[in-house]
């Protein structure tokens, strides 16, 4: 199992405040993985923080000529912001700066497919503990492409009036009311449903039993 066992309870929280706030801000993580990649080449040079966050700001200033897409520049402004609010205090443990980034790159994932209901900045909150096959669904789930109207083979995990809860393909749960059909579903049983609305991340946001 890989859990945040290996943080400290301040480094979990650093960790969890910059992943819900590259989140929220809508932050590619691949870009956040080549920032990574960076620092782990460095981790081992006495100036590796500062040579960082340097790195961070050459990004900024010529993310235009480097960047790949429009929204480029935003997300190297992002990491930049993030990185000074939760990492500026780690500058001279280059080894904990990479823990701590490498741990807030996989909660991206696993929120960005797994939100939590209210994700929310703490000074107290640690990271809940989340196994290596929690955050391998994330990351699968993250790369499935779905569309509207696309038909999915689903187990009923749980009926409870109306509401249906269903699990899909690569564990995804989705709790929908289904008044018409509610009553004949039994746990169990393995049914179709029919995708009727998207998240703007392209993740399913709601399903409708078919059959």
């Amino acid at each position: 199992m890989l859990t945040t066992e290996s943080l400290t309870e301040t480094e979990s929280q650093l960790a969890h405040n910059l992943a819900i706030t590259l989140v929220k801000e809508e932050t590619d993580v691949n870009e956040v993985g080549k920032v990574i990649a960076y620092l782990r080449s460095i981790v081992e040079q006495p100036d590796a923080g500062r040579r960082f966050f340097s790195y961070l700001k050459t990004l900024v200033t010529n993310g235009r000529q480097i960047g790949h897409s429009g929204r480029t520049t935003g997300y190297y402004r992002s990491i930049e912001r993030g990185c000074n609010q939760y990492l500026q205090s780690q500058q001279a443990n280059a080894q904990t700066m990479l823990k701590i980034l490498g741990w807030a790159m996989r909660l991206m994932r696993y929120y960005k497919v797994s939100p939590i209901e209210e994700m929310s900045i703490s000074q107290s909150l640690q990271v809940q503990q989340i196994s290596e096959r929690q955050v391998e669904i994330a990351v699968v789930a993250s790369h499935l492409k779905f569309d509207v109207g696309q038909i999915l083979d689903a187990i009923v995990l749980a009926v409870k009036g109306n509401k249906v809860t269903y699990e899909m393909v690569e564990k995804i749960k989705l709790t929908e009311k289904e008044p018409r059909k509610a009553a004949s579903l039994k746990e169990g049983q393995i049914v179709k449903v029919k995708i009727t609305a998207l998240k703007d991340d392209g993740s399913i946001k709601n399903v409708k039993f078919i059959n």
